[in-house]
């Protein structure tokens, strides 16, 4: 047990210790929300996401992930440098983007209307849907905690991301099926803890989207993510509703950059 929640917790500290780095590197941001201008008057865009192995995660040799290469190359695109803050909880994420902090959350958001007033998507970037995380049946009292479909989630406990959009769908699921499904909201971890944690036996069931959950299955085959939580859903970057030109300018460039060969290789490598 000690060294499982070893991993978890270096897998933690990797992203706080990545956090100060850039932090240290690039300063503190002052408090207001700017649009494009702004931005290349000070040759940094001020970005935020989340340190997993699809947006950003520390690679052999250098920081990589597929919205942390491509919002490099935005920006390379338009001459400017990246600031990149990397955050576990959206709650922060949003926070930080309603301030001024950040330009940009240049992460796979779920395009839905239920948030908050200052939040406008880009075009979408990709598709994708959450699922339920579970162990695949080693014996007979595996078995019984099987879940095959969502009318098998009463009574259940689901451990999610702090302040994750799933919950909302999780609740619809709950009035659906007429019966309680318990929620447990963890700030500490992000998801490919909670899927370490699943495998492991910590806990016996999670939720996350399928492409964090089917990357990890490489390393963690005794998962099961067949059962879907989620409709597909377009992922979008987030901005700031106060920076029109900076949406303009990314939108521009997402569609004319998503039909290049750098793209389909981008995609391909994070199999998106």
């Amino acid at each position: 047990m000690t060294k499982r929640w070893l991993k978890y917790l270096a897998i933690v500290i990797a992203a706080a210790v990545i956090y100060q780095l850039f932090i240290k590197e690039k300063g503190v941001p002052s408090l207001s929300p700017r649009d494009y201008a702004e931005i290349v008057k000070s040759d940094t865009l001020r970005t935020t996401l989340e340190f997993n192995s699809i947006s950003m995660m520390q690679g052999p040799d250098s920081i990589e992930g597929f919205h942390y290469e491509l919002i490099e190359a935005f920006a390379h695109d338009h001459g400017l440098e990246v600031s990149v803050s990397p955050l576990m909880s959206m709650k922060e994420r949003l926070k930080g983007l309603e301030e001024g902090r950040f330009d940009l959350i240049a992460d796979g958001i779920p395009v839905t209307t239920d948030r908050n007033d200052s939040l406008v998507f880009s075009i979408p970037i990709g598709r994708n849907h959450q699922v339920l995380i579970q162990r695949k049946p080693q014996n007979a009292e595996d078995s019984l905690r099987l879940v095959t479909s969502q009318l098998d989630l009463a009574g259940k406990t689901l451990y999610i991301v702090k302040e994750s959009p799933v919950i909302l769908r999780i609740r619809n699921i709950s009035m659906e099926i007429g019966d309680t499904i318990i929620v447990e909201e963890v700030d500490k971890y992000g998801p490919e803890q909670l899927l370490a944690m699943v495998a492991y036996g910590d806990i016996d069931y999670a939720v996350c989207d399928e492409r964090i959950a089917r990357m990890a299955a490489d390393s963690l085959p005794q998962i099961d993510y067949s059962v879907p939580i989620g409709f597909t859903q377009f992922y979008a970057w987030g901005l700031n509703r106060k920076a029109p030109v900076l949406l303009d300018s990314v939108n521009t460039w997402l569609q004319r950059f998503m039909q290049t060969k750098r793209f389909k290789a981008l995609a391909k490598k994070y199999h998106i």
